[in-house]
């Protein structure tokens, strides 16, 4: 599987819309530093990141909004936030 920015920051979007659970980008970040290659000229930046991600579920590490928004600009995205009104 090659990991590429594009396809972390679309995890972590999933994730804050809550269309993928934490315990789910947690498995893909641990199957992703276990199994993944990493797009050339980022391995150490994605590698950072998605080991990051991997210890979400530790009590100690969590991943908060501000950590994801710190994550997302690492990979050079600005995360913005929209609400609509429930229907």
């Amino acid at each position: 599987m090659l990991v590429t920015r594009k396809i972390v920051a679309d995890q972590l979007a999933a994730h804050l819309h809550s269309a993928l659970p934490l315990t789910d980008l947690v498995d893909w970040a641990e199957g992703a530093v276990m199994d993944g290659e990493f797009e050339l000229g980022q391995e150490t930046l994605l590698m950072s990141v998605v080991a990051r991600i991997g210890v979400a579920d530790v009590r100690a590490y969590g991943l908060a909004w501000e950590d994801c928004v710190s994550l997302l600009r690492q990979l050079g995205y600005e995360p913005s936030v929209s609400v609509q009104a429930a229907s």
